[in-house]
């Protein structure tokens, strides 16, 4: 019987694991992968210490629709989205908060 609870405890621990795991990637990508449904909260998150809420929810909700990766954060860390780091505006200034 002890063998069996060990074995049960091992496979506890091994899928604990991989969850956690799991959940680290998607955390290290920069919430990437989003779907459109996901984009108007991480921008209300990433727009929260600015002072132009508008623009900036205009903007990054576009960027996410597009991209669909919002950075971590709510400034800078746009490395971690390539396609909303590169995008830039006619002026070649950066279109995404």
């Amino acid at each position: 019987m002890a063998g069996v609870i060990r074995s049960h405890t091992s496979l506890v621990l091994v899928l604990s694991l991989l969850l956690l795991m799991l959940a680290f990637a998607d955390i290290a990508q920069g919430y990437n992968k989003l779907r459109p449904r996901d984009c108007k909260p991480r921008c209300t998150y990433r727009c929260s210490a600015t002072s132009h809420k508008k623009p900036c929810m205009f903007f990054c909700q576009k960027c996410c629709a597009k991209c669909l990766c919002v950075p971590v954060g709510v400034y800078g860390n746009k490395k971690s989205c390539a396609c909303y780091n590169n995008w830039k505006t006619q002026e070649g200034k950066p279109k995404c908060p």
